[in-house]
C-alpha cells in the first residue's frame, strides 16, 4: 500500500451534513480544505443516511443559516428544473416534493446530493477544495495538544492528511479517540449535569438506537423479498416498555409513552396541497406511508411515479440491542441492525395486518435506487448519537428545557454562534430505556460547545458538540448539525487569518465580536425573535 501525503489549511473529515458546511465555511474564507467522506454521496443524514430534514415550525421564515436555506431552496428549484411537476406543485414557493408530514421539505436523497454537489462544485474546480471518496480513518498523530496528522486510505493508497486545523466531521466522533481528545459517550450523571432526566449514575454505554433506512413503493405484483435468517426472533421480539411485539403497529407514543396504534395506507387517496407538515400542531406520525413521504405521485404528472415513495424510518427499526460506538466490529453490529431493517420489510409484505383484516402487501417494493444501495437500504446507518467532546461549555437540559425555563426562554449565551429549535428527542436506548421526550424553547448554541477542554487545533463539526446525552437529542438534527459545522470551518479560517486560537477567540471580548460580525455577515442566525418553545 502506496503512502503519500495530502495538506490544506483545513482538513475536514467526515462529509455528512456538518462535514460540507464546514468545507463550504473555510472556502468562503478563502481557505483551502480537504475532505474525506466513507460513503459514495456527501451530505450524511439527509443522503447516505435516506433521512428527511427534521427541522422546527419557523424554517420556512427563520431560524436556520443562510446556506442552509439555500441548499433547502436548491433542492426545491432541482425539482423544478428537472422533474414533472403539476403546475399547481411547480407554482407552489414552499414545494414539499413528498408531502410528508415529518418536514415542509420531504425529498428523494439523490437529489439533495446534486445540490450539495453544486454547492461544492466551484471550489472543486478552483482548487480550494479536494475531496477523498470514499476514505476510511486508519489513525491520527499528535504533538502535545495539537493534532499533527489524520492517516486516511483512498483507492489502495494510505494517505497522510495535515494542515494548521482539522476538523472532525465524522458520524461518531471518529477522531476523538484516535487523537486523545477527551469526550464522552451515553448517559452523564445527574450529579455531572444536573439534568432531570439524567441517572444517578453515569452510563457511558447507554446509546440511543440507530436505524437502517429503507424507501418503499406499492404497485402491482409479488415483490416479496427473501426471509431474512433472524425473522422469527424478531417477529417474537417485545421489549419490556414497547406495550407490544416490536413488528406491530403498536408501539410507544414519544411524548406520553402510552402505547398507540399507528395506521399504514400505501398509496392513500389524499391530497397533498392539504399537508401542514409543522411538528409544533402534530408530529405527524398517525399513518406511517405518509410521516416520511419523499415522493407524492400527485404533484407530478399523471404517470410519472407509479406509486408515492415512502420512507421508512419507523419506530420499529430502531436498533436498541447493543451500542455501535466501541463495539469492537461496529460492521457487525450495522449487520445486525440491517437484518432487523429486513425483518420488517418481510413482515410488511407478508404479515403486517391490514384494514381489510387481511395480512401484508406484497406489492410493497424496496427501492435501493433511491437510496443509493444494491441491497435495497440506505447505503448508510442512521446514526443518532455520536461521541461529544468535553467542551469548555457543555449544553445541559436545563439550558433549554420548556418545563425549566418557562416564559424565560432557552439560556442567552453571550458567545452565541447559532440557534436551533427541536424537541429533546432521544430514541429508546441500548440501555433499556425507553423515549425521553422533552419540550424546548428555541435555543442558542455557545461556541464554548465546540471548544475541547485542552487540544487546540481540533473542533467538533457535527453531533459531536458538547452536548451531553439529553441535549444531543435536539441538537443532532438537520439544521443545527449543519449550523455547528459552518462556524467550525468559519472559525478555523478566523483563527488562521487572524493568527489565534479557537479558545482565544471566545474568551477574548474583542475577537469573538468580531467572529459574531463575521458570522452574521455570512448569515449566521445568533438570536432568535419573539418566539415560543413546544
Amino acid at each position: 500500500m502506496a503512502e503519500r501525503e495530502m495538506r490544506a489549511d483545513v482538513v475536514v473529515i467526515g462529509g455528512g451534513l456538518g462535514g460540507v458546511a464546514a468545507a463550504l465555511g473555510a472556502l468562503r474564507a478563502g481557505r483551502s480544505v480537504l475532505m474525506t467522506e466513507e460513503y459514495a454521496w456527501l451530505g450524511g443524514q439527509l443522503t447516505s443516511q435516506a433521512v428527511p430534514p427534521d427541522e422546527h415550525t419557523w424554517v420556512e421564515r427563520f431560524g436556520v443559516t443562510a446556506s442552509y436555506r439555500r441548499l433547502r431552496e436548491g433542492i426545491r428549484d432541482y425539482y423544478r428544473a428537472h422533474y414533472p411537476l403539476t403546475e399547481r406543485a411547480r407554482a407552489t414557493r414552499d414545494l414539499n416534493p413528498g408531502a410528508g408530514h415529518v418536514s415542509r421539505l420531504c425529498h428523494e436523497p439523490r437529489v439533495a446530493v446534486a445540490v450539495i454537489e453544486s454547492m461544492l462544485a466551484p471550489y472543486r474546480s478552483g482548487g480550494l477544495l479536494t475531496v477523498l471518496q470514499p476514505a476510511t480513518v486508519r489513525s491520527a498523530t499528535t504533538d502535545g495538544d495539537r493534532v499533527t496528522s489524520v492517516t486516511v486510505t483512498h483507492e489502495g493508497d494510505e494517505i497522510v492528511l495535515t494542515g494548521p486545523y482539522v476538523l472532525d466531521a465524522t458520524e461518531t466522533g471518529e477522531l476523538l479517540p484516535l487523537t486523545g481528545t477527551e469526550f464522552v459517550t451515553g448517559f452523564e450523571s445527574q450529579d455531572e449535569t444536573g439534568e432531570p432526566s439524567a441517572p444517578a449514575e453515569p452510563q457511558p454505554d447507554n446509546m440511543q438506537a440507530f436505524s437502517v433506512c429503507f424507501a418503499v413503493d406499492h404497485v402491482a405484483g409479488d415483490h416479496t423479498i427473501d426471509r431474512p435468517a433472524s425473522y422469527h426472533r424478531w417477529r417474537e421480539y417485545q421489549p419490556a416498555f414497547w406495550g407490544d411485539k416490536m413488528l406491530s403497529w403498536r408501539t410507544p407514543n414519544p411524548r406520553t409513552l402510552e402505547t398507540s396504534t399507528r395506521g399504514f395506507t400505501p398509496n392513500p387517496d389524499d391530497d397533498p396541497w392539504l399537508v401542514d407538515a409543522d411538528q409544533r400542531a402534530d408530529p405527524g406520525d398517525g399513518n406511517l406511508w405518509t410521516f416520511r413521504r419523499i415522493a407524492a405521485r400527485r404533484q407530478f404528472e399523471p404517470g410519472f411515479y407509479s406509486s408515492d415513495v415512502c420512507l421508512v424510518n419507523w419506530p420499529m427499526i430502531d436498533y436498541f440491542e447493543e451500542p455501535l460506538i466501541g463495539a469492537a466490529d461496529p460492521g457487525a453490529v450495522v449487520a445486525r441492525a440491517e437484518d432487523l431493517s429486513r425483518s420488517v420489510m418481510y413482515w410488511l409484505q407478508t404479515e403486517a395486518p391490514r384494514p381489510d383484516g387481511g395480512a401484508g402487501w406484497p406489492g410493497l417494493r424496496l427501492r435501493g435506487d433511491v437510496t443509493g444501495s444494491t441491497d435495497g437500504l440506505a447505503m448508510a446507518p442512521y446514526i443518532r448519537e455520536s461521541r461529544r467532546i468535553r467542551a469548555e461549555y457543555t449544553i445541559v437540559e436545563q439550558d433549554l428545557s420548556l418545563a425549566v425555563r418557562g416564559d424565560k426562554g432557552a439560556v442567552s449565551h453571550a458567545d452565541s454562534i447559532g440557534v436551533g429549535m427541536y424537541r429533546i428527542d432521544l430514541h429508546p436506548s441500548t440501555g433499556g430505556d425507553n423515549y425521553i421526550d422533552v419540550a424546548s424553547c428555541p435555543f442558542e448554541v455557545p461556541l464554548g460547545a465546540l471548544i475541547p477542554r485542552r487540544i487546540e487545533n481540533l473542533l467538533p463539526a457535527g453531533k459531536n458538540i458538547g452536548t451531553t446525552h439529553i441535549t444531543n437529542g435536539s441538537h443532532r438534527l438537520h439544521p443545527t448539525e449543519w449550523n455547528a459545522g459552518e462556524v467550525a470551518g468559519a472559525l478555523a479560517a478566523f483563527c488562521l487569518d487572524r493568527a489565534v486560537t479557537p479558545r482565544a477567540v471566545r474568551n477574548t471580548p474583542a475577537l469573538l465580536a468580531d467572529f459574531q460580525e463575521r458570522l452574521t455577515a455570512e448569515g449566521v442566525e445568533l438570536r432568535w425573535p419573539d418566539v415560543s418553545g413546544y
